[in-house]
């Protein structure tokens, strides 16, 4: 997935869902999304997170 795809993915998610959505980078250099309050691995893999409720 590249970072466009995953920025969307995340974006889309985030709207829909209305919860805060990260886009992380796993051990093999993949980007993965989920939601936040689900992720549970290190901080520093995160790239950029989704929060509907940010102004």
């Amino acid at each position: 997935m590249s970072l466009n795809d995953a920025q969307a993915f995340a974006f889309s998610l985030a709207t829909t869902l209305m919860v805060a959505i990260i886009i992380f980078q796993a051990g093999d250099g993949s980007l993965g999304v989920m939601p936040a309050n689900e992720y549970d691995g290190d901080t520093a893999a995160i790239v950029h997170e989704f929060d509907p409720f940010a102004p």
